[in-house]
């Protein structure tokens, strides 16, 4: 096909901030610098969160700077506030993560607010953000399903996609399936929708909860999304999410990809590799096929 995609690796931030026993900072560098070794160019580790929320970020700065000494990675942190902001931009993110939910009841549980004071307090960062020319990407969790609300209409997930590209046409924006309950025409229906409306960048970010995690980023893929979140080991899930279980495995999209002749410039072996070394995470549960196909293995 001669096209090409990017995976984002998220298992040292999305795939770790649900295991409740600390995962020590030499892991998650340990984790970093081999998904780095696999080829991977795009890394989330970490977030800069509250620790008493989520103590599995408290070390954010830590494996940012050990990331930050990559060659040619290009590292985000999520950040949820000014405070965040403010951590991120003195610790030397190269992307900030901005977020917040599309359904009311997630964005409190998750962030303890409005969806409307989250939306105004996001969207003076993204102004300061654009002045100071660093790189963001704003998610939306729950576009597509709440574990509090159910499915979410595709209109009210394209109100909100709207709302955020106002607040710049050049920022990336992130589409997130948070509990995995997404289905494919769903998710070709909102981005379709997106991409012909509006010309910035999107990403989708997908687990695989009910098994639909690949079945969902094809939909994406076909409906021209070339930016797909993953976790190797199929790490993840949301505290703030019941039930939600591990992102779309970093290996399963790749090993998609290939098959279909889409470039994503990972090592094979060596993914695996990182795949086997997040998987094996104290604490975590992973996910994900090609790791258990021997064939694959052999490919």
């Amino acid at each position: 096909m001669g096209e090409s995609v990017t995976i984002s690796e998220v298992a040292p931030r999305d795939g770790l901030q649900s295991i409740g026993p600390f995962v020590a900072t030499e892991t998650k560098v340990a984790m970093v610098r081999a998904l780095h070794e696999a080829g991977l160019r795009r890394m989330e580790v970490g977030s800069f969160v509250s620790p008493r929320h989520v103590p599995q970020m408290a070390d954010t700065a830590e494996v940012l700077k050990a990331a930050r000494a990559l060659p040619g990675l290009e590292s985000t942190v999520l950040v949820p506030n000014r405070k965040g902001f403010d951590l991120a931009m003195a610790a030397g993110a190269d992307r900030l993560g901005f977020f917040m939910s599309v359904t009311e009841a997630h964005n409190r549980a998750n962030l303890n607010r409005s969806r409307a004071d989250s939306l105004a307090e996001l969207s003076e960062l993204v102004r300061e953000g654009a002045r100071l020319g660093v790189k963001m990407r704003f998610n939306l969790s729950c576009a597509f399903h709440c574990p509090f609300e159910g499915v979410v209409p595709v209109a009210d997930a394209i109100d909100m996609v709207e709302k955020v590209y106002s607040l710049d046409p050049e920022m990336e924006i992130g589409i997130a399936d948070t509990t995995g309950n997404a289905a494919p025409d769903q998710v070709a229906e909102v981005f379709r929708h997106a991409l012909a409306s509006w010309n910035n960048p999107f990403a989708f970010h997908g687990h695989d909860t009910y098994g639909m995690g690949v079945a969902n980023a094809l939909a994406a893929f076909e409906a021209g999304v070339r930016v797909f979140d993953g976790a190797a080991g199929g790490l993840g899930g949301c505290p703030f999410a019941p039930g939600a279980t591990g992102n779309t495995a970093t290996e399963d999209l790749a090993w998609m990809f290939r098959r279909m002749g889409v470039s994503t410039g990972l090592d094979w072996a060596k993914l695996l590799k990182a795949a086997d070394l997040c998987a094996a995470v104290p604490g975590g549960t992973p996910g994900g096929r090609m790791r258990g196909v021997p064939a694959a293995r052999a490919a």
